[in-house]
This record gives C-alpha cells, structure tokens and sequence, in this order.
C-alpha cells in the first residue's frame, strides 16, 4: 500500500523501533519500576477487593442471624 499515511506511519514507527533498539538502557530501570510497581498495585488490589468480600459475607451472617428476624436472644421457647 502507497497511501501516504501508511508510508508515514511506517517510516514513523520504524525510526521508533529503531531509536528503542538502540538506545541505552538507562530507561529500563524505568521501566522496571513500573512493573514493579503495576504488580504490587495489582496485588493490593485483589487483596483488598478479597478483604472486603470477606467482611461483606460476614456481615451478612451477622444479620441473617441476629437482625434478620427481628426478635433477639436466639432462645427457642414459646412467644
């Protein structure tokens, strides 16, 4: 294809490949703590998101027995 903008974007993001292929490593430190970072992230994340599943299933439980009803004492006499 001879569309302008795909020779653009080709010549364009050949030079990119290029300059990333060659270039010194110095910005993959960067690069390292980002997924590093990303990953710790990620992580706390799912954590959290697990934490808080867990006191919701518990808080459930809590009011399925002791609030659902409406009654307390949980004694199973007569009214």
């Amino acid at each position: 294809m001879n569309h302008p903008w795909i020779v653009y974007l080709r010549a364009y993001l050949g030079d990119r490949v290029h300059r990333a292929r060659t270039a010194p490593t110095r910005g993959a430190s960067a690069v390292e703590w980002v997924i590093i970072t990303a990953i710790i992230a990620g992580v706390a994340l799912g954590l959290a998101t697990l934490i808080r599943t867990l006191v919701e299933q518990q808080q459930g439980n809590l009011e399925q027995n002791f609030g659902g009803d409406g009654g307390g004492g949980g004694g199973g006499g007569a009214p």
